[in-house]
């Protein structure tokens, strides 16, 4: 038996299942992943100041290279952070508010704030 199993018995520690969402972890990997990158969060702030926008303004507003700009977007899309509907020829963006909020409680209650 190894020394840290000794203590963790010898401390009369239960065993406790932990149950595991597969689907909503792996949702809140993505999620977490999709607002972890200085770009995303550009765009995302872009589109926070100007309401729904279409996919040229963000770009060359920012600066950016169109595929570069689809591509962030579409993660951000895929992981519900921004909705995009199509007028015309042109995917317009607006941020999903109700996820950005949950997502903020809950990085807020991990850290105890």
């Amino acid at each position: 038996m190894s020394h840290l199993l000794r203590n963790y018995k010898d401390i009369g520690m239960k065993k406790t299942k932990v149950l595991i969402d597969v689907a909503n972890l792996t949702y809140a990997v993505e999620l977490t992943r999709a607002l972890a990158h200085p770009l995303r969060m550009k765009i995302l702030e872009f589109i926070d100041r100007n309401g729904d926008i279409n996919v040229n303004n963000i770009y060359r507003s920012l600066q950016l290279e169109q595929s570069i700009t689809s591509h962030h977007l579409r993660i951000l899309k895929q992981a519900n952070v921004v909705n995009a509907t199509k007028d015309g020829k042109l995917m317009i963006y607006s941020i999903n508010y109700e996820i950005v909020d949950k997502t903020v409680n809950a990085v807020n209650n991990f850290l105890g704030k």
